[in-house]
């Protein structure tokens, strides 16, 4: 149950029992019939979903523990719910301080998976429940071809357009290629009186990912075929140097130039009305569209037509060592992937599910007809490369730098090249 506070798992000796009640007693508990007399109390520390300060996530795990329990007696949950501020550096705290979480449901695996502090997913999870992650998810998870990080759950990202300012411009049809991308920025800008044509935030908060997104599109991408950083490779640099001239230097990305553009202030300008064109997640539609927009959607077209591959996203769940829960973890975990808590929580914060049969079942349910594009993406989608410890520091190098490539008197070859040998250097030091 929740908020009982921290502590470790209770073990009640048999005093005074004879030997043979003793036995009786330890084979009831073993068998999940829970007799009392040896308990085991999982501490598990979660992000905070409910953006609007609500308790959606406090609730959603408040109910899950509570039909799990009562399943497995003998089993305990103690849930604490952390801001995504806060729960990173919280978790990092407890385990530094010998006081690891039983499981923790964050944002990252990667050191914990390295230094040797997790359980693997097969020493976890059921062969049916490992075997129905979605493979991009799976492969993201995985640290030297073994899975430690169980995707919890995931998205992934379209162009979004405004339906209404598209008709102002006189725009009849979706963009197909970069070439059309262009040409609807330049009718927008001249027809209507839009503040941003194409919003392109590559401002600090979250510019790795609307960067990967252009380079993916662009037949690139953070990594290559064998997994090691290709960041300044020719597709890269013609990526963004496409981008500088085409975009931002013919002024349709707005008055705030991109690297200093947040996406945080470029999604709020799109629930206004004042953004044409931007890269969004279903969340943002909601948003959108509970303002009033009337909001399109479609795959980032390629440099020729289709790209090459779309960007998807993960949160995490894993399983640490520390206190010797394996079997308890396990089985919690086996409960927390079933479909209706995987749809749930999905369904909840407008994100998509992690497994193959919870997203069949999505894409078949009319009510959630305006995920189906983002549910198409996600089969043949790209992560970040989050195995990697090094992918901590190289994220935070694309966030300070990435923005320079594209500004005035940058360049795309030698922004990529700098970030290159930084994360060169810090592939090394795995």
């Amino acid at each position: 149950m929740n908020n009982r506070g921290w502590g470790r798992a209770v073990q009640r000796p048999l005093i005074g029992l004879t030997a043979a009640v003793a036995a009786l007693a330890m084979t009831a508990a073993l068998s999940g019939c829970g007799t009392g007399s040896d308990e085991v109390t999982l501490k598990l520390v979660a992000a905070d979903y409910d953006v609007a300060g609500g308790e959606s996530s406090k609730n959603y795990w408040a109910d899950l523990t509570a039909a799990f329990e009562a399943d497995n007696p003998g089993i305990n949950v103690e849930v604490r719910i952390e801001s995504w501020n806060d729960v990173d550096r919280k978790v990092a705290e407890m385990v530094k301080a010998g006081e690891a979480p039983d499981i923790a449901q964050i944002g990252a695996y990667a050191d914990y998976a390295a230094a040797g502090k997790l359980y693997s997913a097969d020493q976890l999870l059921s062969i049916p429940v490992q075997s129905n992650f979605l493979g991009p998810l799976t492969e993201a998870g995985e640290q030297k071809r073994t899975q430690y990080g169980l995707p919890f759950v995931a998205s992934t990202r379209l162009l979004f357009y405004n339906k209404e300012l598209f008709a102002e411009a006189g725009i009849d049809d979706e963009p197909k290629t970069w070439a059309d991308l262009q040409e609807d920025a330049r009718k927008l800008k001249a027809e209507t009186d839009v503040t941003y044509p194409f919003a392109l935030p590559l401002g600090p908060e979250e510019a790795q990912a609307e960067t990967m997104m252009w380079l993916l599109s662009g037949g690139g991408g953070y990594t290559d075929t064998v997994d090691r950083y290709a960041i300044d490779s020719p597709q890269n640099v013609e990526t963004l140097t496409w981008l500088k001239n085409n975009l931002v230097e013919e002024g349709l990305t707005g008055p705030v130039p991109p690297g200093v553009l947040n996406r945080k202030d470029a999604f709020a300008a799109f629930t206004r009305g004042e953004v044409g064109m931007l890269n969004g997640h279903p969340s943002l539609m909601q948003a959108a569209e509970k303002k009033g927009i009337d909001v399109g959607k479609v795959a980032l077209p390629g440099r020729d037509g289709d790209a090459k591959a779309s960007m998807g996203v993960a949160d995490w769940i894993m399983g640490f060592k520390e206190n010797g829960h394996r079997e308890e973890i396990g089985r919690f975990l086996d409960f927390v992937f079933t479909d209706k808590n995987v749809l749930d929580f999905a369904d909840q914060n407008d994100l998509l599910p992690v497994t193959v049969s919870a997203s069949e079942t999505m894409e078949l349910e009319p009510a959630h007809k305006d995920l189906k594009a983002f549910l198409q993406e996600l089969p043949g989608s790209v992560l970040p490369p989050v195995g990697k410890t090094s992918w901590a520091a190289v994220s935070e190098s694309i966030k300070k730098n990435i923005g320079k490539a594209v500004a005035p008197g940058g360049s795309p070859s030698a922004t990529l090249g700098r970030i290159a040998r930084e994360a060169k250097a810090a592939e090394a030091a795995e």
